[in-house]
């Protein structure tokens, strides 16, 4: 300050910097106040992709559930919504089980799934013996392992759906399990790096015993990169299918003048081959290509009922995913719980078979709370014969 008692050129410029700097501060705490608008961070077809993502993990996962409660289990088609960190807390307005589940292989990432304590209760009640009717109210550390196995498993088939899905093998780490309040902030949210995430949530439902809501928690550039591959894998098929026929090498082209009549004979079939190639033929004789007439052949009733009958045969469809050949000492072994290993990879088709003879392949996809096989490939006449006993 000057002896005068005015304020230097320097004080006023930092004055008007703190001004400035406590506005700036104010706008971005009451940009975080607003709510997060998918379309602000997601298209609509980076939002599906995401839904569908989840869809086909957790169709899968829901399956797998069903079979060790012994329950029919569906959950719904997901909703996809973006939030912040911070925000993670007013999500979680009941108590709940936190797991976490790390990719250790095909992509690097981590996921965190919530369900409701009271949902956790029931499913460990089950997975130690009980109907699910009445579990006790506080999880000990029994009920939580109950609740962790059953997460390592569902977890274990939706890592083969996005093995599937991304066509390469991706394996997870064995999930870890945490409590927590409502309204609590716990570790498990603060060591979480990212600040923003995307929440998939589905509904889930267990026979009459739950009927509630399973929350997932992908970190927004984990989500983002799931989204791109299949988007790109995608984008990279289509273009393969609809790609044009390569053109003939013409860099070795041999003088006509030189050739014998034999020779252009012979070279003038291997051009006849490159169907993609353009040629320009001065005064080419075209003639309208004609076909012969056939007369239509009119059945009468009693050929007619004959066909017909043909149409009612039964058919035994069978979807074979894969064999395999043991001693019997090790299928003396098997139990609740073992692993079988196949002659196929994660992402081969499948075979289909009717009456047991391969007739096409395909892929696994689930539709609702059924397995469905997508025909991707009819097995050629000569390819079946060949196959036959």
């Amino acid at each position: 300050m000057m002896d005068d008692g005015m304020l230097s050129q320097d004080e006023i410029d930092a004055l008007l910097s703190m001004n400035d700097e406590s506005e700036d501060e104010q706008a971005e705490e009451k940009d975080k106040a607003q709510p997060i608008k998918n379309e602000d961070y997601l298209s609509s077809i980076e939002e599906d992709t995401i839904g569908e993502i989840g869809n086909i993990s957790f169709g899968n996962s829901a399956t797998t559930l069903s079979t060790l409660l012994n329950q029919k289990v569906s959950i719904t088609t997901p909703q996809v919504s973006i939030v912040r960190k911070q925000e993670l807390n007013k999500a979680f307005s009941f108590e709940h089980v936190k797991v976490q589940v790390n990719y250790e292989s095909g992509f690097t990432g981590e996921n965190l799934f919530v369900i409701k304590s009271e949902d956790a209760a029931i499913i460990s009640d089950i997975m130690l013996g009980g109907d699910g009717t009445s579990p006790d109210d506080a999880l000990n550390d029994i009920h939580l392992s109950a609740v962790q196995e059953a997460m390592n498993q569902m977890m274990g088939a939706a890592a083969t759906s996005m093995s599937t899905i991304f066509n390469k093998l991706v394996n997870i780490t064995p999930p870890t399990i945490e409590l927590g309040e409502a309204y609590k902030t716990d570790a498990t949210i603060e060591n979480l790096e990212d600040e923003l995430f995307v929440k998939v949530s589905f509904q889930l439902k267990v026979g009459d015993l739950i009927d509630s809501n399973i929350m997932q928690l992908i970190p927004f550039p984990f989500a983002y990169e799931l989204v791109e591959e299949l988007l790109n894998q995608s984008s990279k098929e289509k273009q393969e299918v609809n790609k044009e026929p390569a053109q003939p090498d013409m860099s070795d082209k041999v003088d006509q003048n030189q050739m014998t009549g034999s020779e252009k004979t012979q070279n003038e079939d291997v051009k006849q081959q490159y169907l993609g190639e353009q040629t320009k033929q001065a005064d080419a004789n075209i003639q309208t290509a004609s076909f012969s007439e056939f007369d239509k052949v009119e059945l009468n009733k009693n050929e007619q009922r004959n066909l017909d009958m043909l149409l009612d045969i039964p058919l035994q469809v069978t979807v074979e995913l894969g064999r395999t050949q043991k001693p019997i000492k090790d299928i003396l072994d098997l139990s609740s719980g073992s692993i079988i290993e196949l002659d196929k990879l994660a992402g081969e088709p499948v075979d289909i078979l009717v009456n047991k003879k391969l007739i096409a392949q395909g892929e696994v996809v689930v539709i609702d709370e059924n397995f469905g096989v997508r025909v991707t490939d009819i097995i050629s006449k000569t390819e079946r014969l060949m196959k036959l006993n």
